[in-house]
């Protein structure tokens, strides 16, 4: 859907808007690195990561493995937030200290392709909930307007009228979604030539290929094959469900500008994103994305700095008459929800 009329100042000031709240979020001294808090950051939370692991091999040939998966499941998603943070280079200004981070973050602990995920990331970044240009909302297992609903055809036409209910239980899957699309962005060519950019394609490849063998390896080590199984349906649907509903509050609902939107990078950084409202445990619980406004529009700002950025953001906001767009968890999933059911409508007669 178009954005639509937006209240704002004459095109001429457009491109000063966003300068001068850049001047006013580093005059306070949020974008300096927080080298003392990363390293405390990455120490609990690879600490946490490797506890989990032991704990898993101390336990042995036991069903409480089960319970445990679901909290590897929240570590994992922890050490996720990590690469996420090193990926848009918010731990170190210089590039290989940050794919270092990002390689073990994302190949080593998670499983999935780091730089796959950096180009997909940037991409969406750079033009937030645009049906044409952001990889988020491109036509999939989910549809995201009432084209692309229109243009599904057989099953698709039918999840697709169905899609809000179907939304969190599709979530399970997200973690094995994840990690076929990394192996397809490794070795997918289109042309003759690799269909996705990426800068340490062998060592990425490699670093999978260990990550699945210590993986598969550790589990077979210490229990039954079926228990095994379990405890990986368990810890990879959970994991993509805790992803998921980290990353869905965040533009999901909000409008979606088309080409004929003529948007300044503060308008279209702010009028797509949804801030979700919360004490410093969702700040952790989400990490740092429910600060989704302030993060794209400062993706280099450390997640440490960005609740003290919000009130700053949001008053410039209000000054230039922009929308901010903020609400609790709960709401912002139902907005999420509405959304989805809302692009199924046409199929429903």
């Amino acid at each position: 859907m178009a954005l639509g009329a937006v209240a704002e100042p004459p095109v001429r000031r457009r491109g000063s808007d966003y300068a001068q709240l850049s001047r006013r979020i580093s005059q306070a001294g949020l974008l300096e690195r927080r080298p003392g808090w990363y390293v405390t950051r990455i120490v609990l939370t690879l600490g946490a990561f490797v506890a989990g692991w032991v704990a898993v091999f101390l336990l042995g040939d036991s069903w409480w493995q089960l319970p445990l998966a679901a909290l590897m499941a929240v570590a994992t998603t922890q050490v996720a937030f990590l690469g996420h943070d090193a990926g848009h280079r918010q731990m170190f200004r210089r590039r290989g200290p940050s794919e270092v981070v990002g390689l073990f973050a994302g190949n080593v602990a998670v499983g999935i392709s780091y730089g796959w995920w950096v180009d997909k990331h940037n991409r969406h970044h750079a033009n937030p909930n645009h049906e044409d240009e952001d990889p988020d909302v491109g036509a999939g297992a989910l549809v995201w307007t009432p084209e692309q609903a229109l243009e599904t055809r057989g099953f698709g036409r039918w999840m697709a009228q169905r899609q809000a209910y179907f939304f969190f239980p599709m979530l399970l899957l997200e973690g094995l979604s994840l990690h076929v699309a990394s192996i397809k962005a490794i070795v997918g060519r289109e042309d003759g030539k690799y269909a996705v950019p990426m800068r340490h394609r062998a060592v990425e490849a490699a670093l999978l290929v260990a990550h699945t063998a210590a993986y598969v390896a550790l589990l077979l080590a210490v229990m039954s094959p079926v228990k095994a199984l379990l405890f990986a349906v368990v810890h990879q649907a959970l994991w993509g469900l805790y992803m998921g509903c980290a990353f869905a509050p965040n533009h999901k609902g909000m409008p979606m500008p088309t080409a004929e939107d003529e948007l300044d990078f503060l308008r279209k950084q702010v009028l797509t994103s949804r801030n979700v409202r919360g004490s410093r445990l969702v700040d952790t619980t989400l990490g740092g994305l429910n600060y989704q406004i302030e993060h794209h529009l400062f993706p280099n700002m450390p997640r440490a700095n960005l609740r003290r950025a919000q009130p700053i953001v949001r008053a410039y906001c209000v000054e230039q008459g922009i929308p901010y767009a903020e609400t609790g968890l709960v709401e912002s999933y139902r907005q999420a929800l509405g959304h989805l059911h809302e692009v199924g409508r046409p199929l429903r007669g």
